[in-house]
């Protein structure tokens, strides 16, 4: 079952970007993750705040997700952003039908 791995990022200094950029995507392939959205024009509809960057990310199943989130190659990857950025990262399972009450 898929799960979504959205990323909400604002980069404080832009210059590590271009170091992490191809290790994150690198890594992201080898644990079969695949880019729906990178960056875009964001626009809040609804709430309240600054809307940043937003990254969502489809991989086959958590498990497959977490063994990225935890692997060695992300590790790497995620040393250069953590200094740089205000991040938020959520993982969502992708089983709508979970979700839905009985009819």
């Amino acid at each position: 079952m898929s799960c979504y791995l959205i990323s909400e990022i604002e980069w404080l200094d832009t210059e590590p970007m271009k170091r992490y950029l191809p290790l994150v995507e690198l890594s992201k392939q080898k644990y079969g993750g695949r880019y729906l959205v990178r960056g875009g024009n964001p626009r809040l509809l609804e709430g309240e705040g600054n809307v940043r960057r937003m990254v969502v990310t489809e991989f086959d199943s958590v498990e497959q997700a977490m063994r990225w989130w935890n692997s060695p190659e992300y590790a790497e990857a995620k040393a250069i952003r953590q200094p740089v950025t205000r991040c938020r990262v959520v993982l969502v399972d992708g089983d709508i039908e979970r979700e839905l009450p009985a009819a």
